[in-house]
Formats: C-alpha cells, structure tokens, sequence
C-alpha cells in the first residue's frame, strides 16, 4: 500500500490505485497532493515498485521523503554462484534514482541495505519492544527473560533492553540453509519464568519454533515473541499454528490483521 503523508500533522491518504481494460495502471492522486511531504510504502509486492516511481515522479522537483519500514530484498543481501541475482542490490539502486530527501526504514534485516541506499535513516523498534515488555509484563504480572535466536540479536538490542537475557546458537543444514535445532546459552535464566524472544523478521517462523521448543525443554513457562517485521507466510508454519507461543507481537509494516486467523498476534506501534 503507498500513501501520502504531512509529517507536521501525521493526516495520511492512500493512494487510489484502479487499472485500464488493458491491465495497465490507472493512479489517481489527491488534488492537494503537494501538501504531502512524504510518500508512505507498506510493501505488498513488487508491483508497487512502478506506483512508487509514477508517484515519485508526479511531485516533480518537490521535496519529498519516502518511509519504506520494510526493506523489500532485504533477505538476498548476497551473491553465492554467478547464477544469483543481487536483487537488493537493483532494488537499491532504483530508489536512490528517484532522490528522495531521506529514506526512513526501521530495523533494517540486514547492514547491506543500509550501505546500499543513499540519505537512508533506520529507525531501531526499541520503543515497539518496550511497549511488548510492558503488555507481557501486565498479561504474566511479571517482567519476561528475553531471549535472542542469535548473536546478531543479542548483538542488536540487548544494551538498549537492560533485562537479562539468553541467546540461541543455530544448528543449520549449510547445504540447504535449513534449521536443524537451537543451542541455549544462558539458559538456566529462563527456568520458571516468562520469556520474551525478540528478533527482527519472520517468514515461516522455524527459528522461533526451534528456539521455543528449546526454551520449553529448558523450564520456561510461557513464551512470547516480538518481530519488527512479519511476512504473510508466518500464519502457514508451526511456530503460529502450534501452541509452542502465545502470543505473537509485530508492527504494521507488512503484517495484516485479516491474516491472523487465530486470534495470536498484537500489532505494536
């Protein structure tokens, strides 16, 4: 979805966005539209892509800044053979080509992102993550152990956090990219208590999964996660469909309340 936004007042308006007998693109833009200073993208698909440009476009020689929370090709941040195509690297390059002012993204997946893009500002989700403490905080009547799937995590926002924490070490299938299991360290602080796993992205969810059922062999007693970012595809793995997590918290950068069949996920801002 891409709106218009006057930062000032925070008064936003979507895009309209219909299309010609032909499939191509109609967009209709409101007639105040140079009242706007920023164009909002909660990425959906990369058909946006070109709304983006057209809209871009249309503000002419405008200042205007772009607040992308998701970094869409955030994941393929790397080449392994000459077959792989560096998407994020092409994607980067098309929104430096429009020159917006800044660039606003939050929790970046990955440093490349950030090296790649021009007047970029990564917004870090520590008051999101807050928030989540203190909703696990009133739900157990008791603050949670965080704990982080990896040391990139822990890496990330524990000095920020100042509540103890484990962290995980993955077990993965190099030859495939699959998570065989998770290795807790720490994890004698989790015992008895409520744990809070924090992290910035999820697809499917197998790394939380693993990191949950380690945390439930290790005595944990109710287990709840915060990611900055949830694909559509978390609601089809089973880290959402078991019960191995009760509640799940995320913001509204791609995630849609409509998916959560379920009824397990709060939306933080």
């Amino acid at each position: 979805m891409i709106s218009l936004l006057d930062a000032e007042s925070r008064w936003s308006e979507v895009i309209e966005q219909n299309h010609f007998p032909d499939g191509t693109l109609h967009i209709n833009m409101p007639p105040n539209y140079f009242d706007y200073d920023t164009i909002v993208w909660n990425y959906e698909n990369d058909a946006e892509l070109f709304t983006l440009i057209c809209v871009k476009g249309h503000f002419e020689d405008l200042p205007v800044t772009l607040d992308m929370p998701y970094i869409p090709h955030a994941r393929m941040d790397r080449v392994q053979k000459l077959e792989d195509v560096f998407t994020l690297k092409y994607f980067c390059k098309v929104i430096n080509d429009l020159h917006f002012d800044k660039v606003i993204v939050q929790d970046a997946h990955s440093n490349v992102s950030l090296a790649l893009l021009d007047r970029v500002m990564d917004l870090d989700p520590i008051g999101e993550i807050k928030e989540t403490i203190d909703r696990v905080s009133y739900y157990e009547k008791e603050e949670p152990i965080l704990f982080f799937p990896d040391e990139g995590a822990m890496k990330r926002y524990s000095n920020d956090l100042n509540l103890p924490y484990a962290f995980g070490i993955k077990k993965r299938d190099w030859s495939t990219g699959k998570i065989l299991g998770l290795q807790l360290m720490n994890g004698e602080l989790v015992k008895d208590k409520t744990v809070l796993i924090v992290d910035d992205i999820c697809s499917r969810g197998g790394t939380f999964y693993h990191a949950a059922n380690a945390l439930k062999e290790a005595g944990a007693k109710n287990i709840y996660l915060y990611i900055t970012h949830a694909e559509h595809t978390m609601v089809e793995g089973n880290m959402y469909n078991q019960d191995v997590v009760k509640k799940i918290f995320t913001t509204d950068s791609i995630f849609k309340p409509e998916w959560d069949i379920r009824r397990k996920v709060e939306i933080v801002r």
